[in-house]
């Protein structure tokens, strides 16, 4: 049997149809009683743990150790991985750096965004994509986000560009593309620099053509709950040599590109140290020995339940845009709709559905509404370089109403509870018609 297959659970495999779900239904017996009110769940096991590791990660790590060579000032480990990852993302550079967050920020200052500057982003997507642009005190200008796919609504770009729009940093929320046939026209045509976060998209394809490769960079991550993960760190790609020369640059505190790495004189530019360590290298190489697999499990066992809960009525899988030709499921996204579950809050689903043994998320809450976003632009810095009328307008223009509707309905799984059997897939359709079997009884519980 192959390692992480295991046979299909017969009662489990009724969910494939509307109609064999619907069968299943008068088969629920005394045990079908919800684990939140004092039922049996559906799930005592625990999902795939992570990382996943073996001697191959131990060696990599020792051999670094004993070597005596830790950073990439005296070792040959970040420069191998930078190789490995280029060629795996059909890039011609690779940069790597501290994390996700190094390598936006070493993007935003290779293209000289700045004071005075505006920048596109999705409201949906992790803080640190909003961080990276008030670093370097430009102006966040959030585009609304499509409720059906999750990721930035590229309809809604032409009305927020003005003049002083320099850039756009599409987010390839979950590991999804996000609509690149419909967001890099746009950018042409208004003359955007375009900065693809991907940093939960390590695979992903957009027309046969890997992520990160098709704006002007892409931006990973290699934090612990990534795909490819080494703890923390990430990566910059990019074709345009001048970019990589000054992004270089800029991660190595101004050392040029190419020159000598202990140099205390060959400064190009300004800068900040943002550079990956051997150690985190070290274990990304052994760690890509395993990607590809991981990543067709991810793909096979996110197909099958997709085919499932797109059968029970009120569960809404995340639609992938038409160009998307491989998601790198770093997360499972759905919509919840109260209605269909008798009126139970997301909230109280979300509980049953833990103490069915199926941990869920709600995900994340509107990044454009957060409120240090007010503090940051009530500043002196911001007042000064926009001006107070400016500021009001953006507040007045601050609105993403179907993001905020997306917030309120989103359920998210994570990448590791697609690393396993089938079955467990089985489990998690089980235990959201369980849930709405009994959700009558449900609604009882306070949320």
């Amino acid at each position: 049997m192959r390692e992480g297959v295991l046979p299909h659970m017969t009662r489990r495999t009724f969910f494939h149809t509307p109609a064999a779900a619907a069968a299943a239904v008068p088969l629920a017996a005394a045990n079908d009683k919800l684990a939140i009110q004092g039922g049996a769940p559906v799930r005592s096991a625990k999902f795939p743990s992570w990382p996943r590791f073996n001697q191959l990660e131990e060696n990599a790590l020792l051999d670094t150790l004993r070597s005596g060579h830790w950073g990439r000032t005296t070792g040959k480990r970040v420069d191998q991985f930078e190789d490995q990852y280029a060629r795996l993302t059909g890039s011609k550079h690779c940069l790597a750096t501290a994390n996700g967050t190094s390598a936006l920020i070493a993007s935003l200052n290779a293209l000289d965004i700045g004071p005075g500057d505006e920048v596109l982003l999705s409201p949906y997507t992790f803080v640190a994509t909003l961080n990276v642009v008030l670093l370097q005190h430009a102006l966040p200008v959030f585009t609304d986000t499509d409720i059906e796919t999750f990721q930035m609504d590229a309809r809604g770009i032409a009305q927020r560009v003005s003049d002083q729009s320099a850039a756009i940093i599409p987010v390839h929320v979950g590991g999804a593309p996000a609509d690149l046939d419909k967001i890099l026209p746009e950018a042409r045509k208004y003359k955007l620099r375009v900065i693809e976060d991907a940093c939960q998209a390590h695979l992903a394809e957009w027309r046969g053509k890997k992520v990160g490769t098709l704006g002007d960079c892409g931006c990973f991550s290699f934090q612990a709950s990534k795909n490819l993960n080494s703890g923390e760190g990430g990566a910059l790609i990019t074709n345009d040599e001048q970019l990589m020369s000054r992004a270089y640059s800029f991660h190595s505190n101004g050392r040029a590109w190419k020159a000598d790495a202990l140099s205390l004189s060959a400064y190009a530019s300004n800068g900040a140290n943002l550079r990956l360590t051997d150690f985190q290298a070290a274990l990304l190489m052994a760690q890509m020995t395993r990607i590809e697999e991981q990543a067709r499990t991810r793909e096979q066992n996110a197909a099958y339940l997709t085919k499932m809960l797109k059968s029970v009525p009120g569960i809404q899988p995340a639609r992938l845009a038409d160009g998307c030709t491989r998601n790198a499921w770093h997360l499972y996204m759905l919509r919840y709709d109260p209605a269909a579950f008798e009126g139970v809050p997301r909230k109280t689903f979300l509980k049953a559905l833990a103490a069915e043994g199926i941990p869920g998320a709600s995900g994340y809450t509107p990044l454009n509404k957060e409120p240090f976003i007010e503090r940051v632009i009530s500043s002196r810095h911001y007042r000064r370089i926009y001006g107070e009328a400016r500021l009001k307008l953006w507040r007045e223009k601050n609105q993403c109403p179907g993001n905020d509707k997306l917030c309120e309905q989103a359920v998210w799984f994570t990448q590791t509870m697609l690393l396993g059997p089938r079955s467990d897939m089985d489990q998690i359709a089980e235990a959201i018609t369980k849930i709405q079997r009994n959700a009558g009884a449900l609604k009882a519980l306070k949320a």
